[in-house]
């Protein structure tokens, strides 16, 4: 197959899924870390929460989370009469998955009087066990929300945790998970960009090791990121997260530049989604993610609970 009837075959299947999307009234959320073509035609393209977040605002009858599975699962959490669609079941996230319900609910027994805060990167049962979540972006206040002299124990994330701990100023305990793709990047990685491109600023995500946070002009999740290289007058960046939000970098800033810290820095399950999956999906309405009622009220109070936090938490 030529490269323009590759291109033509594409831009047929974007078509027959816009065309599936409003014959079953759905919405198409995309991860920042998607593949380009699936984030190019998702009705909304952001983070895990703000994707959940949106969806529940959404008239629509169908989810099409094109994500990992905890991402399908905060859509059902938040939106429980609607059918939320995951094109790939197996698409999963291998740091929720280093803790388990079991593995928390021991910590608890063994640690009684202790606030556990949940990154959102977690299952729905680790969720349903947590005093309250957090995002990457929201973490520092959500940990200076809790009363002084509490305990606090941060799951699943130490990178995240250890990040959170610093600009605290509170002390932690935290669960030894971690993303595989983040904990890539190192600091001789990031020494060399740095070096490539003198006076490009170096934003980091706060998964990534401090070794590497501390080299960094600025840490922030994946919509602060956006938001910074937006505002910033840097024409060049060089970016310490999953190569899929470049495209989104690009496409909002079309004078910029921006540099990817490694070439390692790609995850496969992100990558799993493609067009011909959302197809099928929408096709088949399936396959479907659901939360059982008991375990999607608990976790839901864990959210609600982040969301009563001020921004300005001291």
């Amino acid at each position: 197959m030529t490269e323009e009837s590759m291109g033509d075959a594409q831009a047929g299947l974007k078509r027959e899924i816009r065309d599936l999307l409003a014959r079953r009234n759905a919405v198409m959320l995309a991860h920042n870390y998607q593949r380009d073509e699936v984030q190019e035609i998702a009705d909304i393209t952001g983070d895990s929460l703000g994707l959940s977040q949106e969806a529940a605002k959404s008239d629509a009858a169908v989810i099409v989370f094109c994500g990992v599975h905890f991402m399908a699962e905060s859509a059902a959490i938040l939106s429980p009469g609607k059918t939320v669609l995951l094109p790939r079941m197996e698409a999963g996230c291998p740091m929720a998955d280093m803790i388990t319900a079991d593995d928390l609910r021991a910590y608890r027994a063994a640690h009684p009087g202790t606030v556990v805060v949940t990154y959102v990167n977690s299952s729905a049962e680790v969720k349903a066990l947590s005093d309250v979540c957090c995002t990457s972006g929201n973490a520092v206040n959500v940990v200076r929300s809790i009363p002084p002299g509490k305990e606090i124990f941060m799951v699943p994330d130490r990178n995240l945790a250890h990040y959170v701990a610093r600009m605290s100023g509170r002390r932690l305990a935290w669960w030894d998970g971690f993303c595989p793709t983040h904990e890539r990047l190192t600091p001789g990685e990031v020494a060399r960009a740095k070096e490539s491109h003198p006076g490009a600023p170096v934003v980091v995500h706060p998964e990534c090791r401090p070794e590497v946070v501390a080299m960094a002009d600025a840490v922030l999740s994946t919509s602060g990121m956006s938001g910074y290289c937006r505002r910033s007058d840097a024409r060049e960046f060089v970016i310490g997260t999953e190569m899929g939000l470049l495209y989104r970098l690009r496409k909002e800033n079309p004078g910029k530049v921006f540099h990817l810290a490694s070439r390692a820095l790609i995850c496969p399950n992100m990558k799993l989604t493609a067009l011909e999956d959302v197809r099928d999906a929408l096709e088949t309405l399936s396959p479907v993610v659901t939360v059982p009622p008991d375990i999607r009220e608990k976790a839901k109070a864990a959210l609600e609970a982040m969301l009563r936090v001020p921004r300005d938490a001291a």
